[in-house]
Order: structure tokens, then C-alpha cells, then sequence
């Protein structure tokens, strides 16, 4: 069975503030052992861990203005490790920004705000869910 308290998520994002409180909601308030990145790079360099979600921030040149941006880096999760999820953060509000992430094989797109840590929560428990319902669905096939 897939246990919570054994899931690793990574949070990407170039801006401190935001990433340093996402991650003590992230702390407070779930199971989840989180790891923080600063750059998409600096998560790419750590991807041989197999976290099981990647919330990751769309723009990212606000340290180093030559850094891969976050569709850059979506892209080379998914050549890499094309299973896990990513959660594409963004304080883009536009409809076009949101459908690249897609076009992109991100698995959903949350814009920043108030609520990003409550609509975060949501998708990572719906994608959390369906891995279970998943595993439970082949180990029944597997006995058939």
C-alpha cells in the first residue's frame, strides 16, 4: 500500500519568500517530507531521488537571469522521469501561459495566490488517490 508518510515532494521556485512559506504549510500541515529548490537546476541535479510530485515554478530567472525556465525544466523531468507528477505555480493568470504547461505534460497548473497551498494540497491528494486506486487495481489483476 502506498503510505503518506513516505511521500517526497520537491517545491521549486526561484522567489525565497514564497518558497520558504509553502514550505512550512507544506511542514504544518501535511505528512510530506519536502525538499526545497532555488533553481530548476539545482532540482534537475537532484532527480536521481524520484520525488513523487514536483511543484515547480514557471518563471524562474529571479536569481540568475540565464536560468532554464520552468518549461525548460518540466521538459526535462519528462525526458527524464516522465512518471512523476509536476505541478506547474505560476503568478502568470493567463489562460495561454496555462495551456503550455499542459502542451508540456505538466499534470496541472495553479496560479499563486491566498489559496495556492490549499489547491495544492487538493491535486497532490487527488494524484496521491488515483496511485492508489491504481496499485490496488493491479495487484487485484495480478491475482486474476
Amino acid at each position: 500500500m502506498i503510505n503518506i508518510n513516505n511521500k517526497h515532494i520537491f517545491l521549486v521556485d526561484d522567489d525565497a519568500v514564497h518558497l520558504r512559506l509553502l514550505e512550512i504549510e507544506f511542514l504544518q500541515q501535511t505528512d510530506y517530507a519536502i525538499e526545497t529548490f532555488k533553481s530548476g537546476e539545482l532540482c534537475i541535479a537532484a532527480l536521481d531521488k524520484q520525488p513523487d510530485i514536483i511543484v515547480l515554478d514557471y518563471w524562474l530567472d529571479g536569481i540568475e537571469k540565464s536560468a532554464m525556465n520552468g518549461i525548460e525544466v518540466l521538459d526535462v523531468i519528462k525526458t527524464t522521469y516522465p512518471n512523476i507528477p509536476v505541478i506547474m505555480l505560476s503568478s502568470q493568470d493567463k489562460i495561454e501561459v496555462a495551456i503550455n504547461c499542459m502542451h508540456h505534460k505538466a499534470f496541472d497548473y495553479v496560479v499563486k495566490s491566498e489559496t495556492s497551498f490549499m489547491k495544492l494540497t487538493t491535486i497532490i491528494n487527488h494524484i496521491f488517490n488515483v496511485q492508489k486506486l491504481e496499485h490496488n487495481l493491479n495487484w487485484y489483476k495480478s491475482k486474476m
